[in-house]
């Protein structure tokens, strides 16, 4: 994969054919942005169904109040079902949407119509264009399933395209789906504890400068902020644009560069809990590097499991 440029270096699952309608081919991978244009067009010749399923991923913190399964019954792009981040996650986990057992994540995405041959195309309806969906485009990835894409914008550039929404929904038929989980891709508190000591690792923390250098507030009234020792910060939005698009490789490459982030070598990944440090992984999959790992606990489990020397803040700490 190395060395390979931007959303159109792997094979594409959807080929113009002759001019008039798309059609899809299978891939063993599959690029991992598509256009809005690109989901019109398969729309326009209802290839949504087993081959192809849209999925809705919208998940936001609780103190926004935003009842996402409500806004997707009001509007959402033709074709979708929705994908709830929580429910598809270890109920019996301390800490939020952990991933589930490959057993559970099979049987979720089985009951939306989605087998081992299904091309799934997630967004989601954040103001900045993409906030869940490339969590649940990893969730996807690290059970094995490659055919997944992130739509580019999302919810607010599909809408700015002009593109339709509806409140109409029609079930998928259940489905098989077989999950195979890597468990090489995902961090645990442990192996970030034990990274602090040896400094081998390289680990991007995706929030906010603010709560990285612990100068605003976490959104959990259980947490403070700050950050762990040796991490760098890229906060996700720098990686879209105002319209909600991912920016050009060339731009990706330039964070990653003045992030002091070297591609070349091993990368994990954190975040609040374990959502928008998943953009730093699709950013690093765009350039041609599929395998960034993701702590999955994040800042959430860290905050609540460490001791206070390692909490790395500029505001109030953890006390003893």
């Amino acid at each position: 994969m190395k060395g390979l440029k931007g959303p159109f270096s792997e094979c594409c699952p959807l080929v113009a054919g002759n001019g008039t309608s798309p059609r899809f081919i299978m891939a063993a991978q599959t690029r991992a942005l598509v256009s809005a244009q690109w989901l019109a067009d398969a729309l326009k010749s209802n290839l949504v169904g087993p081959k192809l399923r849209i999925l809705d991923t919208s998940w936001y913190l609780p103190k926004t109040k935003r009842d996402t399964k409500a806004e997707f019954a009001q509007a959402h792009i033709p074709g979708s079902s929705f994908f709830d981040i929580d429910e598809c996650s270890d109920h019996s986990s301390a800490y939020p949407h952990m991933l589930p057992t490959s057993t559970h994540f099979s049987e979720y995405v089985g009951e939306l119509g989605i087998g081992n041959d299904t091309h799934v195309v997630v967004y989601d309806t954040s103001s900045f264009g993409s906030y869940s969906a490339p969590r649940v485009w990893w969730m996807f990835r690290v059970f094995g399933h490659s055919l997944v894409s992130v739509l580019d914008g999302g919810m607010k550039n599909w809408k700015a395209e002009g593109q339709a929404v509806t409140s109409e929904y029609s079930k998928p038929d259940r489905t098989q789906f077989k999950a195979t989980f890597n468990q090489s891709w995902v961090k645990s508190y442990e192996d970030i504890l034990e990274n602090i000591r040896t400094k081998q690792v390289q680990v991007v923390d995706a929030r906010s400068a603010g709560r990285f250098r612990g100068t605003e507030p976490e959104p959990r009234d259980d947490t403070l902020p700050g950050h762990f020792a040796n991490a760098i910060n890229m906060p996700f939005t720098s990686f879209m644009d105002e319209s909600g698009k991912s920016v050009g490789t060339e731009d990706l490459s330039r964070l990653f560069k003045e992030a002091g982030v070297d591609l070349d070598q091993p990368l994990w990944v954190s975040c609040g809990s374990g959502v928008t440090a998943c953009h730093v992984v699709l950013a690093a999959h765009q350039l041609g590097y599929p395998g960034a790992c993701v702590y999955d606990g994040s800042w959430t489990e860290w905050f609540l499991r460490s001791s206070p020397e390692h909490i790395i803040s500029e505001g109030e700490g953890k006390k003893v």
